[in-house]
Order: C-alpha cells, then structure tokens, then sequence
C-alpha cells in the first residue's frame, strides 16, 4: 500500500503544459462526432459489428479523483486498421450515462501524420472525434482535462500491430500510463476488446517489414493473403471482417497503491517492474473474457438476421460502400456545412447519386492505379518524419 497521503496536493500545471492546452479544442467536433455516429456508425455497429458492452451500463466507472480524468485503457486489434477504438468510443457515447464520462483518445501520433491513415483518407478525421496525438507532453497535459475521462490503447502500435499469432497477447505496455496515474492519483479502468483479432484475421507481422512502412507513415504491413487484393481493390486496406466486437468491463487497477514511493523517486527499473505487474492483471482479466465472449467471432446467424433487418440500407453496411458514406457524410458536414441532417441511404440509383456527388471515391476500385490519386491526397501536407513537441 501507498505510503503517500491520499489528500496530498495534486502537482500544478507546469508552464509547458498550460502553454499546451489549446489540444483540448484544436480539433475536436462533438457536433461532428454526434452527427457522424447518426449517421454512418450506427448503421455499421448495428449490422457488422453488433458490438456489445458487458459490465458498463450497470455501474459506469466513477472518478476516485474528482480533479483528474479516469484513464480507459484496452487490448488492441492485431493487425487490423482500428474499427475496435472506434466502435467502441461511438458506443459509450450512445450510452454512457454522462457525456462527462465519455473518454476521449490518445491515439499514435502515425495515425494523424498523413490522411492516408485516416479512414478513406479523410482529412483530421481522427482529431475532429477527439483523438490527441498520444506524446508524453500531451498525456500530461490531457490530465488536467476535465470534460471527458481519457482512453488509451497502453500497447501503441506494437499492439496494433501484432500478427494473429500473438492475438489476444497483450504487448509491453507503456510505463507512462503508471506514472501518470500514481502522479495524479488516479485510476486505470481496463476493458476487453474481444473478438477484434478477426477483424482482419490470419494475418502476420515482421518486425523488418514494419521498420519500413513507418518511413512512409503506415505503422505496419499486414502479411495476408489480402495484399494482393488490396492492390487491387484499395478500398480493402481500410475494411474490416464482420467480427462480433464484445467489450468487456474489467478490474479498476490503483497504480499509487503499487508502490510506497511517489512518482519522482521511482526509478526507470521500477517502473517498468509496476508496467509488467499491471500488464498480468490486465492479462487475466482479457484471458477470462475471451473464454467467455470469444468462442464465436462472427456469430454468422445473428449477422444473416441483422442484414435482413437492415435490408432497406442494401448494400450500404457492406465494407466496399463505406468509402461511399464516410465521404457523402464529409462532403454535406465540411463542404456544405449541413447540420443536424439524416442521409439517405436507401431507395433505387441511391448508389450512382453518391458516386456523382463524391467521384473521389471511384479510386478505391480502380486496380494498382487508383492508389496514385489515394497515395496523392494521403499524404497532402502529411507530418511524417517531423517529430511532435513532447515525443
């Protein structure tokens, strides 16, 4: 047990982190995110994904600490552009019971550096749903963030990006989140993602491989045998199987009661010690949940039934129409300034009118040469290579 007072004073912002918190509203839309999750996620949640929350609704994680974020942390999707961070987030959102309580993402720094790895190369698409750059600098500066809780995925993108030989294996996590959360006395809520190891399942990872697609500002290259296809059909690098997606409520894990020593006297050694100790807590809990929830990834039945449900949105909750509707949605919120808004998705020649609208997306299905305007666009103005204030 901690030996430090648990009404000692919280340490004060530094200079460089008030000079930092215009990240709290640089980007982030809640009217966007709002009008995106009517729009587009639900219908996806709804019919591919059917995701389900276990343990959240009944007792929705509290502050212990009034003055500081709770900081969510979760398992990572192996392999798999990441459809689990963001089914999860557009589900708390619809039901959390506070929009106070609504964490909000740190996300890798790679995943903002170019719009390639955006979805369907939409531009700050990630920053405008809240997403921050996840450097030391920010993370500090996010826990003097009030309005939401914090979300973190503390394996980065090695998690990301592990092969489905290691699915379900939680990787080194980050002793930041252990620090900062004996820092600022606050709690780690983890919860299991299961089943998005299918989202994109059979597919592996080289260490080498990834060394060389991060110089280009993608974090890893699925070895599969969609790459080919992806070449071909370039929509198929942001698509995602119909994986059941289950998150599971686990244990609240108190970092400050880990150690008898306050975070400035903890050593590098140590820290990583308490990460290893956290991560095996972590560990059971993902262990027991994919024992329970994750027998049967894509629960085929329950999707037949949903697509039948769904029927008058055809084909759009397909994965080869999404590029459709995230840019239909782009183009009435950023370019006509439309609010408040209901797309329509259903009814005959609803397809070609999207495609007229929106003849950007005709690259997604050219073979081999549509990723020359893809490629274009994505890395318009990209950031990678430039290292972030705080990193």
């Amino acid at each position: 047990m901690s030996l430090v007072s648990p009404s000692a004073a919280l340490p004060p912002p530094s200079a460089a982190i008030q000079a930092n918190q215009h990240i709290y509203d640089d980007f982030f839309d809640e009217e966007f995110v709002r009008t995106l999750d009517e729009n587009v996620l639900q219908l996806l949640d709804r019919v591919w994904f059917r995701s389900e929350l276990v343990g959240f609704l009944e007792n929705f994680p509290q502050r212990n600490n009034p003055e500081r974020p709770l900081i969510f942390c979760s398992n990572h999707s192996g392999m798999a552009f990441p459809w689990d961070a963001m089914v999860a987030l557009s589900h708390l959102y619809r039901r959390i019971p506070q929009p106070h309580d609504l964490p909000r993402p740190l996300s890798a720094p790679l995943l903002s550096a170019s719009a390639l790895m955006n979805p369907f190369v939409l531009r700050n698409f990630w920053k405008r749903c809240g997403c921050v750059d996840a450097t030391t600098l920010n993370f500090e500066t996010m826990m003097y963030y009030n309005d939401h809780n914090l979300m973190l995925y503390p394996e980065g993108v090695p998690g990301i990006g592990k092969g489905f030989n290691n699915k379900y294996k939680l990787q080194r996590l980050a002793t930041s989140i252990i620090r900062l959360g004996i820092q600022h006395r606050t709690d780690l809520v983890f919860f299991s993602t299961v089943n998005g190891e299918y989202l994109n399942p059979h597919a592996y990872s080289w260490d080498w491989v990834n060394r060389k697609s991060k110089k280009i500002g993608i974090p890893f290259i699925p070895i599969t045998w969609l790459l080919i296809p992806i070449l071909l059909q370039p929509w198929m690098f942001y698509m995602a199987f119909p994986a059941k997606l289950t998150f599971v409520l686990g244990r609240r894990i108190k970092p400050y009661e880990l150690t008898d020593k306050p975070h400035d006297q903890i050593s590098r050694e140590e820290y990583e010690a308490l990460s290893e100790q956290v991560r095996g807590m972590m560990q059971e809990d993902l262990d027991a949940a994919v024992a329970q929830y994750g027998q049967q990834p894509y629960k085929a039945g329950e999707l037949w039934q949903r697509i039948k449900e769904n029927m008058r949105y055809f084909p759009f909750f397909l994965p080869s129409f999404w590029p459709l509707i995230f840019h239909e949605f782009e183009r009435l919120y950023t370019k006509k300034g439309r609010r408040d808004f209901k797309m329509s998705l259903s009814g005959f020649g609803t397809t070609m009118r999207l495609i007229w609208r929106n003849p950007f997306v005709i690259s997604f299905f050219i073979p081999l040469l549509g990723w020359i305007p893809i490629a274009i666009r994505g890395y318009y103005k990209n950031r990678i290579g430039q290292k972030l204030p705080g990193q």
